[in-house]
This record gives structure tokens, C-alpha cells and sequence, in this order.
């Protein structure tokens, strides 16, 4: 039985009674939202993850990283270690965006080696195949599709994601008057929309949802319903094409749930600050409640080389408005495949916004973590201060060992005259 099944049933798994106790919710509460689709337990039933999670509602904002090796860097070394940093600075789940190498190789060495759920995007590797099959993916065959969807379930993947919202009928609304700055910016959004334009016809995962909700079921893989329509360009945001694939995201979301299927909705993209709130509150009315998984939103256009802080913005406010999940960003986003040192300070930037949003929420962990922060702060502690900080190893850096400072318990910005220091002892 599926997640959604036994809480239908009011039947309470393993990880039901884990992330209850983990996330302060209530046993019962959070079976409640799982039968209706508020909250995903995101784990293969072939695996038994140490890490695994939940997304959704009354829950800790989750954060996700994407590793994945390119044409130009086949590298399953450079992924495994960005794999590493991803668990060591916190990230809830990953993905493998592959689309270099031994595709498959590279993702079962991602699952054995990720206590975390791991995601994939399965028309990438449908597409790739096809380019070295038939020298192109437009000569892809719906079968092989569908192939690659029931071999990554077996293998163990955890979450799909899937652009079944990118439809004839939704694409249409790209032309004429419609045209974008920035047109189709999902790279499986706009691999599908080449495939079907050149073979003039409907997409498979929207036309044969019924196919993809078999085997989801089978392994009780949720479902990431991609945003392939989803803006480039805060210009671009919550246009009609944008909202007519939210809408049939919604309506899929509903057979999904009938199927006793888990699914989450992704969201944008590029999304002006004062757009954001519309655009999650939108999500969570046409898809009734389901988790809200984000890409950024990144809030500026500009901010190349520095988009995992335009991402953070966008992602605090989308998560404090009831985003559920988000993408992590990188410096490196639009620019090239990112550094080890890249994933790092995109995971930060990303738990920095998820947290941030927490305590928006009031998550009872999130806001008592930043208590013990303040008491530490209050006390002029600096140990415990760098300990509960996010990034403990950068903490200390900048405060290091002055010579004459740190026994006084003051720091070298204001030294002896530590506002603390001074209300303690006016």
C-alpha cells in the first residue's frame, strides 16, 4: 500500500510515526493531511531511507539540491562529492539532472550512496537515449518513455519529476500577442514541446496519465507535476500559459490522489516580489492544497553570479506565504554547471530562506532554535553561538582568537564596547 492508501485506511507507517515525532505534528493531524494530499512522504517503497522526509503542510520548509553531470562534464566523481556537501550543510532531498555519461550508471551510484530521497527528470534520459540511438530526441518513441519511467522506479528514485501540464492546448497560448521575452526556459518542458511539435502530437505523460500513475503507484514514487510552462523572466510571470498548466497540474493532482499516488506541484521561476504571494496562493487553490515545490522564485532578472540571493529572497517569501519546498539556486545559475563550492553556498542561501520562513510559520523547532540563539547572544557565548550557527566552520573563521578579546567575551567589532557588555553592566 502506498503513503496515501494507509492514511486513507488511517493505518500509520514507520515513517508517519517518525516524522511526527521528528516534526512536532500531531500522529493523527498529519495522517489526516496525507489522505488529502497536504502532505508527501517522499521515499520509494523499495527503499528504507535513513533521511527520508515529508513536504507539506505544518511541516519544516524542505530544501532540495540538484547535482548531474552534463554533455561537456560527464564526471560521476565531481557529483558524488557535491552529493556529500549536500548532506553535510543539510539539504532534505537531491536530484540527478544527468544528462552526461552512463546515465544509468550514474544514477544508482547516486541512490546507493544518498540518504536523502533522490528525484529525477526521466524524460532527460528518454531524450538522451534517443539522440544516441536515432541522432536526434524527436525520434523518441513514447514506449522508450514510459521504459525509462518504469526502470527508474525499480532502481529506486523516489520522486518524479514530470512536465505532464505542458499540453497542446497550453502551449498554444505562447503565440501571437502571447510571446515571451524568454520563451520555454524547462529544459523538459521545452524538450517535450520540440518532440510533439515535430510529431504533431499530444504529450505522452498528459495523454497516458493513467500509464504514469500505474507504475507511481507500484513503487509509491510521488510525483513532482512540473512547471515546464513555468517564466524566465519576471516579464513573463503568471502569464496565461503559465496558469493554464497550473490549472491541469490541478486537475491531474486530482487523479493522482484518486489512484492513492502522492504528488506535489512545482512553481516558478522568475517571479517579481509583489507577484509571489498571488502566485502560492493560486497553487495552493487550483491544485486544493498539495505541497508547492519552487524553483527560487528568483525576484530580479540581474543578479547573475548572485542568484542563490535572489532566490533566497523569493523562496523566503514564497515559503512564509505556504511554498512547501525549495529549489536550491546557485551563483553559478544560467552561467555554467556548478562548483563544489557553488552547491555549498546555494544549499545555505536555500536553508537560510527555508528557515527564515519557518519561523513565519511558527514551526516549533525553527523558532526554538533561534531562541537558543538569542539566550547564547544574551550571554555573549560565543561557543555556542558558532554551534548553533547554520555554517559552524565559516562562524568561527570570522571570529577566530583575537589576542585580548575573546577571554572578555566580546568580539572584534566593538570590542570593550559590546553593547551587551555595557547594558549588563551600565
Amino acid at each position: 500500500m502506498t503513503q496515501i492508501e494507509l492514511a486513507k485506511n488511517k493505518k500509520y507507517s514507520r515513517e508517519m510515526k517518525a516524522i511526527s515525532r521528528r516534526e512536532g505534528l500531531n500522529l493523527r493531524i498529519l495522517c489526516e493531511r496525507i489522505a488529502r494530499g497536504r502532505i508527501v512522504i517522499l521515499q520509494n517503497n523499495k527503499r528504507r531511507l535513513p533521511k527520508f522526509c515529508a513536504v507539506g503542510e505544518g511541516l519544516s520548509t524542505k530544501i532540495n539540491v540538484n547535482l548531474g553531470t552534463s554533455s561537456g562534464n560527464p564526471s560521476l566523481k565531481r557529483e558524488l562529492e557535491k552529493l556529500k556537501i549536500a548532506i553535510q550543510y543539510g539539504a532534505d532531498t537531491v536530484m540527478d539532472l544527468s544528462i552526461g555519461g552512463d546515465l544509468k550508471r550514474i544514477r544508482k551510484e547516486i541512490i546507493e550512496y544518498s540518504p536523502l530521497p533522490v528525484g529525477t527528470v526521466p524524460i532527460y534520459e528518454a531524450a538522451v537515449n534517443a539522440e544516441r540511438k536515432y541522432g536526434s530526441f524527436l525520434k523518441m518513441h513514447k514506449e522508450e518513455l514510459f521504459d525509462i519511467l518504469e526502470q527508474q522506479a525499480a532502481d529506486g528514485v523516489d520522486f518524479f519529476t514530470l512536465h505532464a501540464g505542458v499540453t497542446m492546448k497550453n502551449l498554444s497560448l505562447l503565440s501571437g500577442n502571447n510571446k515571451r521575452l524568454t520563451g520555454i526556459v524547462s529544459r523538459g518542458g521545452a524538450i517535450l514541446a520540440s518532440w510533439m511539435k515535430k510529431n504533431k502530437c499530444e504529450n505522452p505523460l498528459f495523454k497516458y496519465f493513467d500509464r504514469v500513475l500505474d507504475i507511481a503507484y507500484r513503487y509509491d514514487v510521488t510525483l513532482s507535476l512540473g512547471d515546464g510552462l513555468r517564466p524566465g523572466s519576471i516579464f513573463d510571470a503568471n502569464d496565461r500559459a503559465q496558469n493554464a498548466e497550473l490549472k491541469t497540474l490541478g486537475e491531474l493532482a486530482k487523479r493522482a490522489w484518486g489512484k492513492c499516488v502522492q504528488v506535489m506541484i512545482e512553481g516558478p521561476g522568475h517571479v517579481r516580489l509583489d507577484k509571489i504571494r498571488q502566485n502560492v496562493l493560486l497553487e495552493k487553490r487550483l491544485c486544493q492544497g498539495a505541497p508547492f515545490y519552487v524553483l527560487g522564485p528568483l525576484v530580479t532578472d540581474i543578479a547573475s553570479g548572485y542568484d542563490h540571493i535572489s532566490s533566497a529572497i523569493g523562496g523566503a517569501i514564497a515559503a512564509s506565504y505556504g511554498a512547501d519546498f525549495l529549489c536550491f539556486v546557485t551563483p553559478s545559475e544560467h552561467l555554467r554547471l556548478p562548483s563544489l563550492e557553488d552547491v555549498k553556498n546555494g544549499i545555505i542561501a536555500s536553508r537560510i530562506a527555508a528557515h527564515s520562513s519557518d519561523l513565519v510559520k511558527e514551526i516549533k523547532p525553527a523558532l526554538q532554535w533561534d531562541r537558543e540563539m538569542s539566550i547564547a547572544r544574551g550571554k555573549r557565548d560565543w561557543n555556542t553561538q558558532i554551534k548553533l550557527s547554520l555554517n559552524p566552520q565559516k562562524s568561527m573563521h570570522y571570529y577566530g582568537k583575537k589576542k585580548g578579546l575573546s577571554h572578555k567575551k566580546v568580539c572584534s567589532m566593538c570590542g570593550e564596547y559590546c553593547a551587551i557588555k555595557l547594558s549588563d553592566n551600565p
